[in-house]
């Protein structure tokens, strides 16, 4: 797999995310019926284990041999991860990329970036009001070094079942969120120091209403 060409900041060691959980009260066939997307979220705090909850379902590790919850085409993971946090309890405010073979987060910069996602995404406000917001990012090359154009597809394929997953997860933990893909790829790119071969697909606030 390539690797990444982010500029991150090696100074800190990773941020280990809490212990995963498993099982809930919520079936399957629950979550479906009670997945919304939701744009308003109220002034609360998330929990760094529903936060770690959150960004497994989407792109976790299921077994020792690194296959993930959301399926990929020839198991080459093209999708990249990344938290920014602003209200989230234990975790200073900053932006940060998840590292699933240890499901743990790398802190790229520190401060509350809400505002400037905010921005790049044209001012949408549940940007700004989420305690927390969810970032796919995707690295084609990974893909289309070997399917070609077709590859294309398949990535975008591949962003559909991890947001899908971060929803079903989110009515679990009794959270809300919403894809949103109205933003300025250049500005958030910019915004989140995006290596030149990395492209946002999908901004996931997340919250409670």
């Amino acid at each position: 797999m390539a690797l990444r060409s982010v500029k991150v900041s090696l100074r800190d060691e990773p941020v280990p995310l809490p212990k995963l959980r498993y099982e809930s009260a919520t079936s399957v066939e629950l979550a479906l019926l009670k997945r919304r997307s939701v744009r308003d979220f109220r002034d609360a705090p998330l929990a760094l284990d529903d936060l770690g909850q959150l960004l497994w379902a989407a792109q976790g590790l299921t077994d020792r041999a690194g296959l993930r919850t959301a399926r990929s085409a020839g198991a080459l993971y093209p999708l990249e991860l990344y938290t920014v946090a602003g209200n989230v309890q234990g975790l200073p405010a900053g932006l940060y990329h998840y590292v699933p073979r240890r499901h743990a987060l790398l802190r790229i910069a520190d401060g509350d970036k809400r505002q400037a996602r905010g921005r790049a995404a044209y001012d949408q406000t549940s940007i700004a009001e989420a305690p927390a917001i969810l970032v796919v990012c995707a690295v084609y090359e990974r893909v289309t070094g070997k399917y070609g154009e077709r590859g294309l597809r398949y990535v975008h394929m591949e962003a559909g079942h991890a947001s899908q997953n971060v929803y079903l997860q989110a009515v679990s933990l009794r959270l809300d969120t919403v894809v949103l893909g109205a933003f300025d790829d250049v500005r958030v790119a910019e915004t989140l120091a995006l290596g030149p071969q990395e492209q946002p697909l999908y901004l996931m606030p997340i919250g409670r209403v």
